[in-house]
C-alpha cells in the first residue's frame, strides 16, 4: 500500500476582499483519482482548493485557498507520502498588491500588475527523495505533446498526464500519459471516473510496484 498525495481543484488569488483570480477547475478529476487510488487499497490525502464536489470518505482532505497555501500544505504532506498526483489547476499569477478595501468603479480602465505564483509540482519534484515519485498534469491548447514533455522534464516528474481545456468543469476527459522518452504509455477517454482508474493502473504498474520492489531489494 502506498500513501498518495493528490492535489485537486483551483486556487484563488484575491485582488481585494471580494474579488479574485481563478480558473474553471471543478475538482472532479481529483475526486475520481482519489477514489481510484482508494479502490486499489492505497491511503489518500487530498489537498483541494474551493470546489463543489464531495471527496471520497476514505480520503483525508486538506482545504486550501491560494497557490501559496497549496504549496505549503503540499510540501508538508509530501514529506510523509510515497508519491503525488498533481491534478490541481493552481492560479499561475497573483496581483502584486491586494487592496485592503473593495475596489470601486471609477469609469476608468483597471490596470493589474501580476506576478507568477510558485510552481507547486516543480517544487515537489525538485525536493522528492529517491523513493518518491511525481505525476504531473499538463493542460495545453497547442503544441500539446511538446509542451507536456517540456513540463515533465522541468518539473522533475516521472510521468505526465496531458489533457485539454474541454476537461475543465466537465464530466468526461481525454488524456495521454507520457514518459521521459516521450512515449504515450496511456491514451484514454471517457468519464473521469473511468479515466482515473486507467491512470492509476499505469501509476501502479510503472511507479508504485517498481519503487516498492526497489525498496525491498
Amino acid at each position: 500500500m502506498a500513501r498518495i498525495l493528490i492535489t485537486s481543484g483551483p486556487t484563488r488569488q484575491y485582488l481585494d476582499p471580494v474579488r479574485y483570480l481563478t480558473n474553471g477547475s471543478s475538482g472532479r478529476m481529483g475526486k475520481a483519482l482519489a477514489q481510484a487510488a482508494l479502490d486499489l487499497g492505497h491511503e489518500v490525502v487530498v489537498i483541494s482548493g474551493p470546489v463543489n464536489v464531495d471527496y471520497p470518505a476514505g480520503a483525508r482532505v486538506v482545504p486550501i485557498i491560494s497557490t501559496e497555501d497549496l504549496l505549503k500544505a503540499s510540501r508538508d504532506e509530501f514529506a510523509r507520502c510515497d508519491g503525488v498526483i498533481g491534478a490541481a489547476a493552481p492560479c499561475d499569477y497573483r496581483p502584486m498588491q491586494v487592496e485592503e478595501h473593495k475596489i470601486a468603479k471609477n469609469g476608468q480602465p483597471l490596470l493589474l500588475q501580476l506576478v507568477e505564483t510558485p510552481d507547486v509540482i516543480a517544487t515537489l519534484g525538485s525536493e522528492k527523495r529517491r523513493n518518491q515519485w511525481v505525476v504531473g498534469f499538463a493542460l495545453e491548447t497547442d503544441d500539446a505533446r511538446f509542451k507536456a514533455i517540456t513540463k515533465l522534464e522541468k518539473k522533475h516528474c516521472d510521468l505526465i498526464v496531458l489533457n485539454g481545456p474541454t476537461a475543465m468543469d466537465a464530466g468526461d476527459n481525454e488524456v495521454e500519459m507520457l514518459n521521459h522518452a516521450g512515449e504515450v504509455v496511456l491514451a484514454a477517454n471517457g468519464s473521469k471516473d473511468e479515466v482515473a482508474k486507467r491512470i492509476l493502473q499505469v501509476i501502479q504498474a510503472q511507479l508504485i510496484d517498481v519503487f516498492s520492489a526497489a525498496v525491498s531489494e
